[in-house]
């Protein structure tokens, strides 16, 4: 199971952080004025665990706002109107997930969904898991340290409900169901956005022979995975681990080699 999220659709509400809050019992983020347009939430974190980015591009005038090329010339004649990308970002529940990899404790698993969860309950606040994300996801809480982030809502799965996000977004930019089935759905609508002139419609993180093996939270973005702050080619990273320790390992014997050679050559 997993989400599919429509950025073509998605008009900023908010709706799905509210919900994700409210659900969760997540501590709120403040109105701070960051400069971010109406993102006061910045990123995702410990106490944040959906995310609306508002990017804002100037475009020419007599350009579509949907196809503007995301190199456009601010400065340039006609470049007087904004065009505003949206998109709810979220865990991306890795198919190849690298925080499962390095969690001394067992806090992180894998469910019956398919989905990877947080125990805080016998997470010991190592922070392993934190730089192990190529996608800058989990974070600590700075009172006790412990690592939190989405759970795609397992209590809800466990019982027959979609995750709060996915049921509280009013024009169903967050999808929620089969990863097959929705990966089938995006394909169709990345197609007919391109058959309507959106030329730069693409999908982000469906495809299962990626560097993370497919994600279980993909996207449909409007321009270059960067815009959005997603990361363009992001890989498992603990992928070159076996090669590491195979590496350690011939060293050590080579020198567990040397100093028997030495031990039994010494001076008699």
């Amino acid at each position: 199971m997993g989400f599919f999220t429509d950025t073509s659709v998605c008009i900023g509400c908010k709706a799905c952080e509210v919900a994700c809050k409210e659900w969760n019992a997540l501590p709120e983020d403040g109105l701070e004025l960051t400069g971010m347009s109406y993102d006061n939430t910045v990123g995702l974190g410990a106490d944040t665990w959906r995310h609306v980015a508002f990017v804002e591009q100037q475009v020419p005038a007599d350009v579509d706002v949907f196809s503007a090329a995301r190199d456009l010339d601010a400065d340039g004649p006609g470049a007087t109107g904004t065009r505003w990308l949206m998109s709810s970002d979220v865990c991306k529940h890795c198919t190849h997930a690298a925080c499962l990899d390095v969690c001394p404790t067992g806090s992180l698993f894998r469910t019956e969904f398919g989905t990877v969860v947080v125990q805080e309950d016998v997470c010991n606040g190592c922070g392993y898991c934190v730089p192990a994300c190529p996608y800058g996801v989990i974070d600590q809480r700075r009172d006790d340290g412990r690592a939190w982030k989405c759970t795609l809502c397992y209590d809800r799965l466990g019982v027959g409900m979609e995750p709060a996000c996915a049921k509280a977004c009013p024009t169903e930019s967050i999808q929620f169901g089969p990863l097959e089935e929705l990966r089938e759905r995006a394909a169709g609508r990345v197609d007919a956005l391109r058959a309507a002139g959106v030329t730069g419609a693409r999908l982000y993180g469906a495809d299962p022979e990626d560097g993370v093996g497919g994600d279980g939270a993909f996207f449909l973005l409007l321009d270059e995975p960067e815009v959005y702050g997603l990361p363009p080619d992001p890989v498992v990273t603990t992928r070159d681990l076996p090669a590491m320790w195979k590496h350690a390992a011939t060293a050590a014997a080579s020198l567990a080699a040397l100093a028997a050679v030495c031990f039994t050559k010494g001076p008699r």
